[in-house]
């Protein structure tokens, strides 16, 4: 057995494919079929349910993936622990983070990646539950989320502060001539928003009938990207946070503070606070917490 099998399962997993799989770990596809199956042959174990194409895993595969993302984990750890005796930071940091978060995830990656040119960086879109259970299985280094609900004996956290939020929208469609919007002035316009059940939504819903307001969006989306696409074509304006930098991303975009609008919950950075834990999230975590000092004062 070697960490290149462990590559391989896990990228298996990743893809659902065998052709995806060889080609995220540049390897060819039976070069690729052929180092599994001696891995099930070193453990005496059918790992990979196999037809026309792939099946899934087996209950025993089930069982060895999640000790090869241990492995992984550890493997990598390893070599970031090694690079930072070395003085270097190298590695992949992986971040997960909620849909429209109170913070511009840039702030920490461009420094970062200023600092240390040897790092790369996979930023993953998740609610806080599943980042809480990615932190917790180890498959992130760091979270950024909602700390409602956040056992803080099991991970170190950097408060940030509240955010204010503000009505983005397309200046070839809509026209504001105020300095700062009300809620009430929202009511009626056309809204997009992430769909219900999403943590930034039931702020916005909170807002709203907290004064006696019920907006009907004319379009619903789990994706920040499609809001965004949708306020771009004139379908909608949406409520997003002021830090957020979403109005930066076309030149005919704005974003004008809503007063008195605020998250229902705050936001935090988060680590996991018991090992194993890699020399990578540990610097990463102590960078942030430098970069976001006033944050976390």
């Amino acid at each position: 057995m070697d960490i290149k099998q462990l590559k391989f399962l896990i990228a298996l997993d990743k893809t659902r494919h065998f052709g995806k799989a060889a080609e995220l770990c540049h390897v060819t596809q039976p070069t690729l079929s052929m180092r599994l199956r001696a891995l099930e042959d070193e453990l005496n174990l059918v790992l990979v349910a196999r037809g026309q194409r792939f099946e899934g895993f087996t209950e025993a595969g089930e069982r060895v993936l999640a000790w090869a993302r241990t492995l992984m984990t550890a493997y990598d750890g390893l070599q970031a622990e090694a690079a930072n005796c070395r003085g270097q930071l190298v590695g992949n940091l992986r971040l997960g983070m909620v849909p429209l978060a109170s913070l511009n995830p840039m702030e920490l990656v461009k420094p970062l990646a200023q600092r240390y040119p040897e790092l790369s960086f996979e930023l993953l879109s998740m609610s806080s539950e599943q980042i809480i259970d990615g932190l917790s299985r180890n498959q992130l280094d760091l979270g950024l989320c909602y700390l409602d609900h956040i056992n803080i004996d099991l991970f170190e956290v950097i408060e940030l502060t509240s955010t204010g939020m503000g009505l983005l929208y397309d200046v070839r469609y809509f026209q504001f001539d105020q300095p700062e919007l009300t809620w009430e002035s929202l009511n009626d316009l056309p809204l997009g928003m992430l769909t219900r059940g999403m943590h930034y939504r039931q702020s916005i819903a909170f807002n709203f009938r907290s004064r006696g307001l019920d907006p009907h969006p004319v379009l619903e989306s789990n994706s920040t990207f499609q809001l965004v696409q949708a306020v771009s074509a004139g379908i909608c304006c949406a409520v997003m946070p002021l830090q957020s930098g979403m109005e930066a991303l076309q030149n005919d975009l704005r974003l004008i503070p809503i007063s008195d609008a605020r998250t229902a919950a705050p936001m935090g950075i988060l680590m996991r606070r018991t090992e194993p834990r890699s020399a990578l999230a540990e610097k990463c975590f102590e960078e942030a917490r430098s970069i976001f000092a006033p944050a976390d004062a």
